[in-house]
């Protein structure tokens, strides 16, 4: 055999090894990712302390996890091992989410004097200290790396910073007027909840924006309540604004308004947004909800907001002078009434704690309380099907 064969026959038999090379490294690659998911733990079980898990968020690249039990931030392993908490909070802690950008831990914070508020300083034990301050709230950002160990103060350590929301504390104090009578707290707003990243509104990819969404008074009374309301920042501009957190002496740093405010047309629930999830496999904002009670709703549990679609300027239904805001659409998927022309589920699961892991795979939370009286949560994998019977399966 002349060199040049022999050049020509080594060439084909490296051709041949490299495409079989290629095709095992994609297979490799696919069951690589599905062993991603498969490897991950079906379910995370932790116990709190005596106030219920308000949200979660799983950190897969880190290996951890975060609950939120109302007055504690507790940090864990995928085995559910506590690695640390911070403790010592006198307000409400909400949902939380992570930062794709930087891996930090965002959440709703809120100090009120109303009845959940006096709540949870009885639960403290600090009854005494029940209208001592005035209502304030805040977007809490924990730095996970640095909680590591149980009970880290939530005032000390540097773990955790905050940025003061006058545009939410200005609408839970307004008196405005409905159906003739003054009242309390413009659009409902009993404060903030649902917090999660994701692109702009109108858009599948993109620059991560931060979405925040208020509380709702379930007051049956009132027809002005009736739209879940959701402020609208650009993470980045909120970094300058950030200071520790101090219990004694709230910090009133902030911006005067958020980017944008949006509207989204559920009718009442009972606290509005509990938690909040942006999911880039459908392009939906998830928001999970405790139903509300007004007989001329669906009062579903579970809706989602279709992220494809952008704002549109509407009047605003339900107010005594006109009032036009940039409403946001839900998504035409679940169950329809046709009277209101709501979409949505009737789903039990959700307002504790969802958290999308990517490919329609989801953690979701369960809670509950021990025979011994402590709150725990048990985060559930389930994989997404729309269905209007059940959106989720395990």
């Amino acid at each position: 055999m002349s060199i040049r064969n022999k050049l020509a026959l080594c060439l084909a038999i490296f051709a041949v090894w490299a495409c079989n090379a290629v095709q095992k490294g994609q297979q490799a690659g696919n069951n690589n990712e599905q062993f991603s998911i498969n490897d991950l733990p079906h379910n995370i079980y932790i116990e709190g302390n005596n106030f219920h898990v308000q949200g979660i968020a799983v950190d897969v690249k880190r290996g951890c996890a975060y609950f939120s039990f109302t007055t504690s931030l507790v940090k864990t392993n995928l085995k559910g091992e506590i690695i640390g908490s911070v403790d010592g909070f006198l307000g409400h802690l909400g949902c939380l989410d992570i930062n794709p950008a930087d891996g930090r831990i965002y959440a709703s914070l809120e100090y009120k004097n109303d009845k959940i508020g006096k709540g949870i300083l009885k639960g403290l034990g600090n009854e005494s200290k029940t209208g001592e301050n005035e209502n304030s709230f805040y977007i809490a950002i924990f730095d996970g790396e640095k909680i590591t160990r149980s009970a880290m103060n939530a005032e000390e350590n540097n773990v955790l910073s905050t940025v003061y929301l006058k545009e939410v504390v200005d609408d839970y104090n307004a008196m405005v007027m409905n159906s003739g009578k003054q009242v309390q707290h413009r659009y409902g707003c009993s404060g903030i909840d649902g917090i999660a990243f994701g692109p702009q509104f109108g858009q599948k990819q993109g620059k991560g924006f931060l979405n925040l969404t208020y509380g709702v008074y379930g007051d049956t009374s009132r027809t002005d309540n009736d739209y879940q309301v959701i402020l609208h920042y650009d993470v980045k501009s909120l970094k300058q604004y950030e200071r520790p957190l101090s219990q004694s002496h709230f910090d009133l740093t902030g911006p005067d308004k958020p980017l944008n405010k949006y509207f989204l047309y559920t009718g009442n629930t009972t606290y509005g947004i509990q938690n909040l999830e942006y999911d880039a496999n459908t392009g939906y904002w998830l928001a999970a909800v405790y139903p509300g009670k007004k007989s001329a709703f669906p009062n579903y549990s579970l809706f989602a907001i279709n992220g494809a679609q952008s704002p549109v300027l509407q009047t605003l239904k339900g107010f005594d002078s006109t009032e036009e805001g940039e409403v946001l659409q839900l998504a035409k998927a679940g169950m329809h009434d046709e009277k209101s022309g709501i979409y949505g589920w009737h789903y039990k699961w959700g307002a504790t704690g969802i958290h999308s892991l990517g490919n329609g795979y989801f953690y979701i939370s369960q809670n509950g309380v021990t025979s011994n009286k402590k709150q725990y949560c048990n985060l559930q994998l389930y994989r997404w099907t729309g269905k209007a019977s059940s959106p989720f399966e395990k």
